[in-house]
C-alpha cells in the first residue's frame, strides 16, 4: 500500500530504512506530501511513525533510501541543515521553550540568529505569530506562567516565525488534558485552513479524520495502508481494522 512519490511533492520518502541496533524501525517506508496537503501518520506505539517524522527534519539519520524535503536531499551526509530547518518547522510533545526567556525572546531568537532579522522586525514578527495562535497578550510572559496548552501554542508560534514551507507535529497534544488539547488542535485547524503543508503524528483519530487530506497507517515499520480519511471508517487491511476497532477512532 506504499504511495509512490511524485516529482512535485514537497516531501518525499522512498524506501527509507532505519534501525536502532538490531531493531528495524523503518522497513522500506515510502510516502509523499503535496504542497498545501495535511498528512496524518497513525499507528500503534513502536510502529515507526515518530521516527519517520524525525527523519524528515534530519533529527534521525536514515540507513538507506531517499528523502527529499523542499528540494533538500535529507538523506545525504552533506545536506545543509541550516537551510533545511529554515524550510521545515517541527513541534514536539515537549514544548522545548527556554524557561529563562520571555515568550517574545523565545520566538525572536532564531529569526535574528539564523535569518539575520533586525530586533525590531523580529519583535513585530513575534506579535504577528502570537496573534495567529491567540496569545498576543502573553508576549512578555515566561513559559512557567503559561498553561501547557498555551506553551504548546507558543512553541507552534516559534516555528511559524521562521516562515517554514512545511510544519511537522509529533504528538503535540499527548501531554495535555482534553480542554487544552482542543485549543491546540484549533490552532492546527486554522493553519490547515490557511494552506500550510503539514505532517502530523497523532493519536487523536477523530481529529485526524476531520483535518487530514490523507492518512498513512504504519504497522511494524512499514506503510500498511494509505488513503483519504475515509479509510478510518472503511479500512481494507486486518491490521487497520483492528487498530480502529479498539476505540482509537474516538476523538
Amino acid at each position: 500500500m506504499q504511495q509512490n512519490p511524485s516529482s512535485d511533492s514537497i516531501v518525499s520518502l522512498r524506501d527509507v530504512q532505519k534501525s536502532f541496533g538490531s531493531l528495524r524501525v523503518l522497513d522500506g517506508v515510502s510516502f509523499a506530501v503535496e504542497r498545501g496537503e495535511v498528512l496524518a501518520l497513525i499507528g500503534r506505539s513502536g510502529s515507526g511513525k515518530s521516527t519517520a517524522l524525525r527523519c524528515i527534519d534530519r533529527f534521525e539519520k536514515v540507513d538507506g533510501g531517499e528523502i527529499v524535503v523542499c528540494g533538500h536531499r535529507v538523506d545525504r551526509p552533506d545536506v545543509d541543515l541550516r537551510a533545511l530547518r529554515q524550510d521545515v518547522g517541527i513541534v514536539f510533545q515537549s514544548y522545548n521553550l527556554f524557561p529563562h526567556l520571555t515568550i517574545e525572546q523565545n520566538i525572536t531568537l532564531a529569526p535574528c540568529a539564523v535569518k539575520g532579522l533586525a530586533n525590531s522586525q523580529a519583535k513585530d514578527l513575534a506579535r504577528k505569530v502570537l496573534a495567529q495562535v491567540g496569545l498576543e497578550e502573553k508576549l512578555h510572559a515566561y513559559p512557567e506562567q503559561l498553561s501547557g496548552g498555551q506553551q504548546q501554542r507558543a512553541a507552534i508560534a516559534r516555528s511559524l516565525a521562521m516562515q517554514p514551507k512545511v510544519m511537522l507535529f509529533d504528538e503535540v497534544t499527548s501531554a495535555l488534558d482534553p480542554e487544552l488539547t482542543a485549543e491546540v488542535l484549533k490552532v492546527i485547524e486554522q493553519l490547515a485552513a490557511d494552506g500550510m503543508t503539514m505532517v502530523m503524528v497523532t493519536h487523536e483519530m477523530g481529529f485526524a479524520k476531520g483535518i487530514a487530506d490523507r492518512i498513512v497507517f504504519m504497522h511494524r515499520g512499514k506503510v500498511h495502508e494509505t488513503g483519504p480519511a475515509s479509510i478510518l471508517t472503511s479500512p481494507t487491511t486486518p491490521e487497520l481494522t483492528q487498530f480502529v476497532g479498539t476505540g482509537n477512532l474516538k476523538s
